[in-house]
C-alpha cells in the first residue's frame, strides 16, 4: 500500500523548517538593520487634547446681600459701655496692694443703762510682692497697722500698733517638687510709744523697743496652687534690739541692763495658710515657733495670728481676729525697790488679743 501526499508532507515539514530557521538566522542582521532604519524614518506627531473648563458658580448661602449706607450707620452708632482694656504684658511679679479701715462708734443721748460715747479706727496697709518662675520663688510681704480708741471723759489712747516686713527668698531643683531651699528674713517693730494705761508718763515699749530681727535657712514646703507655706529653718538667728535707753536700763524684752541687743541662735518654724472656708468667709492663719539653742532650749515663743475676713462686697467686709503671743524673755509683774533695783523680774505669761470690726476695704 503506497503512503498517501500528506504523509509525506508531515515527515519532509521538520526537515524545511530547520531550513528556514537556518536561512532566517543567516539573515538576521540584515533584519535588523532594515527595521531600524524604518523606525528612524518615522515621524512621531504629539496630539494635544484640551478639554474645556466650565466655569463653576459659587453661589453665597444663609447671607443676604443689603445695600449698606456708611453715613446711616455712623449717625446710629453708640459709645462702647466698658472702658478700653489696655493691653497688660504678662509678668512673673505677683502684687497686691489692700487698704482697710475699720470703725466702731457708740453714742448715747439720755441713755438710762448709762454709758460713755466712744469712737475707735483701726488702719491697715498691706504689700504684697511676690516672684516665681522656673525653679526661683520670691516672697515679700510689708504689712502696717494702727489703732485708737476715743472715750469721752478720757485722752487718746493706742489699740493696736505694729510694723512687719517678711521676705523669703526660694530656690528649688526642678519644677515638680513643692520644696524649696529658703532664706528668710523677717523684722518686727511698732510705731509709738505704748503704755499701761492710765500711767502715761513711763512707756512701756516703742518704736524698736523691741524690734526683733529673724534671719536663717531651711527649707520650705509650698504646693502648687494652694495658699499654703511651710518653713522650718534648722539654724536662725533672733536679733532683739531696744533702743530706748530707759528701757534698755531696764533690761527689757532679755536684753541685759545697758545694752541695746540680744542675740540668740536657734530653731524657727513658721506656717501661713489662707482658705475659702465658705462662701465669702476667707481663713488667714499665720503661725511662728521659736526656741534658743544656747540659753533656754525648750522654751518656745508662740506668735499665733488667727482671723477670718467676711466680705459683703468689693469695698465692704467684716474682720474677726484673734493675736496670741507668748515670749519668755518679756516679763510681768516686776516688782522694784524704792530706790529702783529690780526684787523680781516677774514672770513670762500668754499676751492675748481679740479684734472685731466691719469697715471699708480697697485695693489698688
Amino acid at each position: 500500500m503506497k503512503p498517501s501526499k500528506n504523509i509525506w508532507r508531515l515527515l519532509l515539514l521538520p526537515f524545511f523548517a530547520i531550513g528556514f530557521m537556518q536561512n532566517l538566522e543567516a539573515q538576521q542582521p540584515q533584519v535588523l538593520d532594515s527595521l531600524k532604519k524604518q523606525l528612524d524614518s518615522v515621524k512621531i506627531d504629539t496630539i494635544v487634547i484640551r478639554w474645556p473648563q466650565n466655569k463653576i458658580n459659587v453661589e453665597a448661602r444663609g447671607i443676604e446681600r443689603v445695600n449698606v449706607n456708611p453715613n446711616k450707620i455712623l449717625k446710629n452708632s453708640k459709645p462702647l459701655d466698658e472702658k478700653f482694656k489696655r493691653f497688660v504684658p504678662f509678668s512673673f511679679w505677683d502684687s497686691e496692694n489692700q487698704f482697710s479701715l475699720n470703725i466702731n462708734e457708740v453714742a448715747f443721748v439720755n441713755w438710762n443703762a448709762g454709758g460713755d460715747n466712744s469712737i475707735s479706727g483701726l488702719a491697715n496697709l498691706n504689700f504684697t510682692r511676690n516672684y516665681k518662675f522656673n525653679k526661683v520663688s520670691w516672697s515679700n510681704e510689708l504689712r502696717l497697722r494702727y489703732g485708737v480708741n476715743v472715750q469721752e471723759g478720757r485722752s487718746l489712747r493706742k489699740t493696736d500698733d505694729f510694723i512687719r516686713y517678711t521676705s523669703v527668698f526660694g530656690y528649688r531643683k526642678d519644677t515638680i517638687t513643692p520644696w524649696y531651699f529658703s532664706v528668710k528674713f523677717n523684722f518686727n517693730t511698732q510705731f509709738s510709744n505704748g503704755y499701761k494705761y492710765p500711767d502715761r508718763d513711763n512707756p512701756i515699749s516703742s518704736f524698736m523697743a523691741p524690734g526683733y530681727l529673724f534671719l536663717g535657712g531651711g527649707a520650705t514646703f509650698m504646693p502648687e496652687g494652694k495658699k499654703f507655706n511651710l518653713y522650718i529653718s534648722p539654724l536662725t538667728q533672733k536679733a532683739t534690739f531696744v533702743l530706748d535707753e530707759a528701757l534698755s536700763n531696764q533690761g527689757a524684752f532679755g536684753v541685759d541692763p545697758g545694752e541695746n541687743t540680744f542675740m540668740e541662735l536657734g530653731f524657727l518654724i513658721t506656717n501661713t495658710w489662707e482658705k475659702e472656708i465658705l462662701k465669702n468667709i476667707l481663713m488667714k492663719h499665720r503661725l511662728n515657733l521659736y526656741t534658743d539653742y544656747l540659753k533656754s532650749f525648750g522654751n518656745i515663743d508662740v506668735d499665733w495670728e488667727m482671723s477670718f475676713n467676711l466680705k459683703v462686697n468689693d469695698y465692704v467686709s467684716a474682720n474677726i481676729g484673734t493675736h496670741l503671743i507668748f515670749d519668755n524673755d518679756i516679763k510681768f509683774d516686776e516688782v522694784t525697790a524704792d530706790d529702783g533695783t529690780v526684787i523680781d523680774p516677774g514672770i513670762a505669761k500668754i499676751q492675748f488679743k481679740q479684734l472685731l470690726g466691719v469697715g471699708f476695704v480697697y485695693k489698688f
